[in-house]
């Protein structure tokens, strides 16, 4: 397979790029051994009820469905822009763990 060369990186691009990095993340915390693990490690909550899990998980795959919010990763797309780069900065992924988190919290407490 031949590489094309010169191709346009556009904002699209980037979006598309984060948006499969931020579902990525998302499917890692549908898998409920990662899921505990997670909120044991960052939270110190050792089980949660069913219900909970259930409600959390139905959270999540919504969020994996739903548009990316462009303006919360707005500055992941302009370092993406200004870097030509088509990998992220450290400590950029903590973005992805945001929205994420929000979810989590309101089962946790």
């Amino acid at each position: 397979m031949e590489l094309i060369k010169n191709t346009q990186w556009t904002q699209e691009n980037d979006v598309d790029l984060i948006r499969k990095l931020r579902d990525d993340l998302i499917k890692d915390f549908l898998d409920e051994r990662y899921l505990k693990e997670f909120i044991f490690e960052n939270y110190n909550v050792r089980e949660l009820s069913n219900v909970k899990l259930e409600f959390l998980r139905k959270e999540l795959k919504e969020l994996l469905q739903s548009p990316l919010d462009v303006q919360h990763y707005e500055p992941i797309i302009s370092f993406l822009r200004e870097s030509g780069s088509d990998s992220l900065a450290d400590g950029q992924d903590q973005l992805f763990y945001i929205d994420i988190e929000r979810i989590l919290k309101r089962y946790i407490y």
